[in-house]
C-alpha cells in the first residue's frame, strides 16, 4: 500500500475541522500509511492553539501560516508532504470511511492519475437555498459522469475531494497563488497539458457542509466569468471560445436576462433582488416551487458569470462581438486577487 499525505488548508472553522479531522481518524486505510497535514491560513478563531495540543492516533503536523489564499495554503502542504500521493480535502468537506481507500484503490491501477470524488450533501445538514442549487449543479454532472455521458476533465478539478501523485504537482509548479478562487481549474488546465489524465469515483465520497452568504456566493460566479478569460490570455486560449459556444447553448431566459442587464449595474441588481425573491418563495413553497427556485439562482449565477466575462473582455460590445483572438491578446485590466 502506498502512502498519502491528506492535505486540508483551513480559515476560521475550528468546528468544522473537529468533525473533519475526527472522520479521518476512523478511515479504512491503514492510519500508518496517511499522514495528515493541516495548513491554517492565519485563523483567528483558535485553530492555532487547538491544533498545536491535539491529542489523535492520526500522523498529523500543523503548519501556520500568516493568511496569504488557499492557494498558498495548498502549496504549503503539499511541499511540506512526504508521501507519494497528495489528497486534497478541504475543511468544510467530511470524509466518509471508504474515502481515503477508493482514492488510493485507483491509484494503484494507474499511478498517474488525478482521482476525482463526489462532495454530497450531509444527511444532517440543510444548506441555504442557493448552495442547495449549487449542490445540485454538482450533482449532475456526477449522474452524468457516472452513466458515460462524458469522462473527467480539468473542469472537475475541485480540491474539495481530489488527489494525484506529488511529483505531478511539484512537476506543473503547483497552484499559482496570484488566484483566491478557481485556482484549481487553473491548475488543472496545466495538468491537462502533462497530458495527466483525470477520473471520477463516486465511491470516495465526501460530505458538503458549505455554509455561505448570499452575498458571498454571487462573488463566485463573477470571478470565475473574469478568470475564464484571464486563464485564457495566458495561455489558455479554446476558453474564450468555449465561454462564448456555451453562452450560446443557454436557455432563453439566459439570454434575455443578460441581454438586458449586462454592463447595467443597476438594473442588473434590481433583477437579482427580484429573482431571489422569486427563488425565496419558491423554495417554501416546495414541490414544483423548488423547479421554480432553481430557474432563478441559475438566471442569477448566469448573469454574474457572463458579466464577469464581459468586465474582463473590456464590456458589452466586446462580450456580444465574440471570440476574437484580439480580445485575448489584451493585457488583464484588472488585480487577480480578486475574492
Amino acid at each position: 500500500m502506498a502512502n498519502v499525505s491528506i492535505v486540508i488548508p483551513t480559515y476560521n472553522r475550528i468546528a468544522r475541522l473537529k468533525q473533519v479531522i475526527a472522520a479521518i481518524e476512523q478511515q479504512t486505510y491503514p492510519l500508518d500509511k496517511v499522514e495528515v497535514i493541516i495548513v491554517s491560513d492565519g485563523s483567528t478563531d483558535g485553530t492555532h492553539e487547538y491544533l498545536a495540543n491535539i491529542q489523535t492516533p492520526l500522523n498529523l503536523r500543523f503548519v501556520p501560516q500568516e493568511n496569504a489564499g488557499p492557494a498558498a495554503a495548498r502549496n504549503n502542504g503539499f511541499r511540506n508532504a512526504h508521501s507519494e500521493y497528495v489528497l486534497f480535502i478541504d475543511d468544510d468537506v467530511v470524509p466518509s470511511q471508504q474515502l481515503v481507500t477508493e482514492h488510493m484503490r485507483w491509484h494503484a491501477r494507474r499511478p498517474n492519475l488525478v482521482v476525482l470524488g463526489p462532495m454530497l450533501n450531509p444527511p444532517d445538514f440543510t444548506h441555504t437555498p442557493w448552495v442547495a442549487w449549487e449542490q445540485a449543479m454538482l450533482e449532475k454532472q456526477y449522474a452524468a459522469m457516472r452513466r458515460g455521458d462524458w469522462e473527467a476533465t480539468a473542469r472537475q478539478f475541485y480540491t474539495g475531494n481530489t488527489s494525484l501523485p506529488r511529483q505531478v504537482l511539484i512537476e506543473s509548479g503547483g497552484f499559482d497563488e496570484r488566484f483566491r478562487r478557481a485556482e484549481d481549474i487553473e491548475l488543472a488546465y496545466r495538468l491537462e497539458k502533462q497530458h495527466v489524465e483525470f477520473c471520477f469515483t463516486m465511491d470516495a465520497v465526501g460530505y458538503h457542509y458549505a455554509d455561505r452568504s448570499f452575498a458571498s456566493w454571487l462573488q463566485i460566479p463573477y470571478v470565475y466569468g473574469r478568470y475564464e478569460i484571464v486563464f485564457g490570455r495566458e495561455g489558455q486560449t479554446h476558453l474564450l471560445a468555449f465561454v462564448h459556444e456555451q453562452f450560446k447553448q443557454r436557455n432563453p431566459l439566459i439570454h434575455l436576462i443578460v441581454g438586458i442587464c449586462l454592463d447595467r449595474p443597476r438594473l442588473s441588481s434590481l433583477v437579482q433582488v427580484l429573482t431571489k425573491q422569486i427563488a425565496d418563495i419558491g423554495y417554501r413553497m416546495g414541490g414544483p416551487g423548488k423547479r421554480i427556485a432553481q430557474a432563478a439562482y441559475s438566471a442569477i449565477f448566469n448573469l454574474r458569470y457572463y458579466q464577469g466575462v464581459a468586465d474582463e473582455l473590456g464590456g458589452r460590445r466586446a462580450f456580444y462581438g465574440g471570440a476574437s483572438s484580439s480580445a485575448l491578446s489584451k493585457t488583464a485590466s484588472s488585480s487577480l486577487d480578486t475574492e
